[in-house]
């Protein structure tokens, strides 16, 4: 799957392949509009990765303060751009994984 496969599947709101990484998942959520759903699915992954996802999210949600703990879990520092340029770079880092 390329950044533009994942792009165009939230478009479009069709699903991912079977055996996409939950991570990927969550963000697909979010990029359709289920934030709860992202969220639940982000907050179940205990990596730094996982915490990338979760300061995204909380960054989207406005609860600033809560990114910015998650952000630190993440070992990153606090985004402040575009919000779906961050969910792009965030994409893009796990596909490159």
């Amino acid at each position: 799957m390329t950044l533009a496969d994942f792009e165009a599947a939230a478009a479009a709101k069709r699903p991912l392949p079977a055996g996409v990484p939950a991570l990927l998942n969550a963000l697909w959520r979010d990029a359709t509009g289920d934030w709860d759903g992202a969220h639940m699915l982000a907050q179940e992954v205990d990596t730094r990765e996982g915490a990338w996802v979760h300061a995204y999210l909380h960054r989207k949600e406005g609860d600033i303060s809560n990114a910015h703990y998650w952000y630190r879990r993440a070992d990153r520092p606090p985004a402040d751009g575009e919000l779906d340029d961050e969910r792009r770079a965030i994409v893009a880092a796990l596909l490159a994984e």
